[in-house]
C-alpha cells in the first residue's frame, strides 16, 4: 500500500512539475534601445502563440491591473503588456521623481524612437519565447505607435489588431469638437455648450485644453456604452503602492503633454505630422480594425475611409455595438474571436 501512494505522489509531482515549466510569468525589466524598460509576460503554456499589447494614452499602461481582461485568455495565449518610454514603471525606472518644466522641454517623446522600441520588444519576445512571430494588438495611441511597428518591421507580426484607430491625430480631435456639439445641441445641454464655445475648436495653444475637450467626450460616450466590469481595474498588490502610483501619474501627464504638445510651454506634439490616409494604408501583414460603433474620438466616419483604402493580404473591419473608445466586454469577445481565427502556428 505504501509502495502504490508513493508512486501515485511521484507521478503527481512529476506532472505537477512539468505543467508549471510550461506556464510563464514574468515582471521585470528589460534593456531596450539603452534604457531599462518594463514589461510583464504571462500565460498557462508558453508554447502558445504571442500577443504583444501596445497600450493607449500614451501613458495608460495596463500591467498594474490584476489580469481581470484579458484573464480567460492566458489558457490559449501569452499575453504580454510593455510599459512604454514614458509610461508607467518604465518611466519610474528612467526619469527623476520631481517633474519640473526644464525636464519636459529637455525629454521631447518621438514616435520614431517608441516604433523602434516596440520593435525592440518583439524581437526579445520572440528570441527569449522562441517565436517565428507574435501578434499585435494596439489601442487608441497604440494604434498609432503599433501601425508604425506593423508597416516598419511586418516581419515580426503574424496580423496586425487595432481597436479605436487613430488616422491622423488633428483630423480625430476636430471631428471629435464638431460630434460632441453637435450633440450637446441636440441635447440642448447648454453648460457643456458654454464650456465648448469657451474652448472653440482645436487646435490648441494649451495642452489642458485638449485634456477639457476630452472630458466631455468622455462623458457623452458613456451615455452609449456598456460599461466594462470593474474588477478589470483592480490594481494588482504588487502595483498598490505610492512609487509605484506617482510614477504612473506623472507618465501620464508627461506622455500626454508630448502627444498634443503645449505651444505656451515651447513643446511640440509628437503626432502632428503623423496622417495614415496618406502614409500609412500598405500593410505586409492582415490588418483587423475593431471599432466601437460610439467611438467619438476615434469615429468610424473616419477610420472607415482609412481601412477601406487599406492594401493587405487580408483585411477585415467590425463595428461593435454599445461600445465607444474604450474597452469593455462586447470589444474583447471580439479581438478574442479574430485572434482565435488566425490559427496561428508558431
Amino acid at each position: 500500500m505504501q509502495i502504490r501512494q508513493f508512486l501515485f505522489l511521484t507521478i503527481f509531482l512529476v506532472s505537477f512539475a512539468s505543467y508549471n515549466q510550461d506556464k510563464i510569468s514574468e515582471e521585470k525589466f528589460i534593456n531596450i534601445e539603452g534604457i531599462d524598460q518594463w514589461i510583464t509576460i504571462k500565460g498557462n503554456d508558453n508554447s502558445n502563440p504571442v500577443i504583444l499589447l501596445i497600450h493607449g494614452g500614451p501613458g495608460s499602461t495596463m500591467s498594474q491591473y490584476e489580469d481581470g481582461i484579458y484573464a480567460d485568455w492566458l489558457k490559449e495565449f501569452t499575453i504580454v503588456h510593455w510599459d512604454q518610454r514614458g509610461a508607467g514603471k518604465t518611466f519610474g525606472k528612467n526619469y527623476p521623481k520631481e517633474i519640473t518644466e526644464e525636464f519636459y522641454l529637455k525629454n521631447p517623446l518621438s514616435v520614431e524612437k517608441m516604433t523602434n522600441d516596440g520593435i525592440a520588444v518583439a524581437q526579445y519576445l520572440i528570441k527569449h519565447l522562441n517565436k517565428s512571430k507574435v501578434i499585435l494588438m494596439g489601442t487608441s495611441w497604440g494604434s498609432i505607435l503599433a501601425t508604425q511597428m506593423a508597416q516598419k518591421n511586418p516581419n515580426l507580426f503574424h496580423a496586425y489588431i487595432g481597436h479605436a484607430q487613430f488616422v491622423n491625430f488633428d483630423s480625430n480631435i476636430k471631428n471629435a469638437y464638431s460630434e460632441v456639439y453637435e450633440i450637446a445641441e441636440v441635447k440642448e445641454n447648454k453648460s457643456t455648450l458654454a464650456k465648448l464655445e469657451e474652448l472653440g475648436p482645436p487646435p490648441y495653444k494649451r495642452a489642458k485644453n485638449y485634456g477639457q475637450l476630452l472630458r466631455v467626450v468622455k462623458q457623452f460616450e458613456k451615455e452609449n456604452t456598456t460599461p466594462a466590469p470593474t474588477s478589470w481595474w483592480e490594481i494588482a498588490d504588487s502595483y498598490e503602492n505610492n512609487e509605484d502610483s506617482r510614477d504612473r501619474y506623472n507618465g501620464d501627464d508627461y506622455s500626454f503633454l508630448n502627444l498634443v504638445g503645449d505651444e505656451t510651454m515651447g513643446i511640440k506634439s509628437m503626432v502632428r505630422h503623423i496622417n495614415f490616409d496618406k502614409t500609412g494604408f500598405i500593410f505586409r501583414l492582415p490588418v483587423y480594425l475593431v471599432q466601437g460603433e460610439n467611438d467619438i474620438l476615434c469615429s468610424k466616419e473616419l477610420n472607415k475611409p482609412y481601412f477601406d483604402k487599406i492594401r493587405a493580404p487580408r483585411k477585415e473591419y467590425v463595428i461593435v455595438s454599445k461600445a465607444a473608445h474604450g474597452f469593455n466586454e462586447a470589444i474583447i469577445k471580439k479581438q478574442y474571436e479574430i485572434v482565435k481565427s488566425l490559427r496561428v502556428q508558431n
